[in-house]
């Protein structure tokens, strides 16, 4: 649990501000991301596409309803951080809308509880293409989503967000996405969702590297804390690498074609951001984290590519 002083200075309230309502929201929604929610849905319809069981509307609802489940779970960690005194004046990372003062938490609230309600409406097109694993797909989304940081035993506060980012947001986006292209779901699905669940659970380690000192002090027992910093910066680079060695297996495997070395053309961006996951602290990270979201879209974008052709 987090110490009084924590509590205080995370309920502290900012002067009213000036921009407008649609910019604070805009900043809740944490639209840098969104590539999160964007990237898994791509490969797993370029998957399903090599199969000829494309549908576009399966792509059009899944991007929804996969940005949708995102920004719900991005405005529940707003507010259940800021609730738990884990958002204070003393972290690094963006503006926290409702430790700020932006937003009070009943916004907040009612925000996320529209957008996951958002979700379930885009997502009922595609539970009548996919039967029931789909409503159950959702359904445990979008209680990840809010159970990360809510509820008597909030995962990211026990080492359990870098678990549930990768198979949220890895191997249950792609696959997800896969089957309801396809009715189907094999080898190949999950050996696509490996990099994709690798690289986007290694924005999320980024973030909690950068966030070390703060969350320990606040009782946030990430699994960075847990781990150490020096743990976290390896975890970091294991991640990337397995990301990367994926294509080439698949292409052994008879998965991918020639054109497997598509995704290495981000290996330039990739091997930056280890050197400053490896040599910076605190607020210096944030070049790391936006990085990794860069090459998240990236490394998706071309390997998507790959799967197509």
């Amino acid at each position: 649990m987090p110490n009084r002083p924590a509590v205080a200075a995370a309920r502290t309230p900012a002067p009213a501000s000036s921009l407008p309502r649609w910019r604070i929201w805009m900043m809740a929604a944490r639209v840098p991301t969104l590539p999160a929610a964007i990237t898994p849905v791509l490969v797993g319809s370029a998957a399903a596409w090599s199969q000829d069981s494309f549908l576009p509307g399966v792509l059009v609802a899944a991007m929804i309803a996969s940005i949708l489940i995102q920004v719900g779970t991005n405005f529940a960690n707003d507010l259940f951080d800021y609730k738990r005194g884990a958002d204070t004046e003393q972290r690094t990372g963006p503006t926290r809308v409702t430790q700020a003062g932006l937003l009070t938490p009943g916004e907040v609230e009612r925000g996320m509880w529209l957008t996951f309600g958002l979700a379930v409406v885009a997502g009922l097109y595609l539970i009548a293409v996919g039967g029931w694993p789909v409503l159950l797909i959702g359904i445990l989304s979008i209680a990840a989503g809010i159970l990360y940081t809510a509820g008597p035993w909030p995962l990211a506060y026990h080492g359990l967000g870098d678990l549930f980012t990768f198979i949220f947001f890895g191997l249950v986006a792609v696959s997800g996405t896969y089957y309801v292209h396809t009715g189907q779901l094999d080898a190949r699905a999950l050996a696509a969702s490996l990099p994709v669940g690798c690289i986007v659970t290694a924005i999320l380690v980024a973030n909690n590297l950068r966030d070390i000192e703060t969350d320990e002090a606040a009782g946030k027992r990430t699994l960075a804390v847990r781990l150490g910093e020096r743990n976290t910066q390896i975890q970091y680079i294991l991640l990337l690498l397995v990301a990367y060695l994926t294509p080439v297996a698949m292409w052994a495997a008879g998965w991918l074609s020639s054109l497997f070395w598509l995704p290495w053309l981000t290996l330039p961006l990739a091997l930056r951001l280890v050197r400053i996951v490896q040599t910076q602290k605190g607020r210096e990270l944030i070049p790391a984290l936006k990085g990794t979201g860069l090459l998240h879209l990236l490394f998706g974008l071309l390997f998507a590519a790959s799967l197509l052709w």
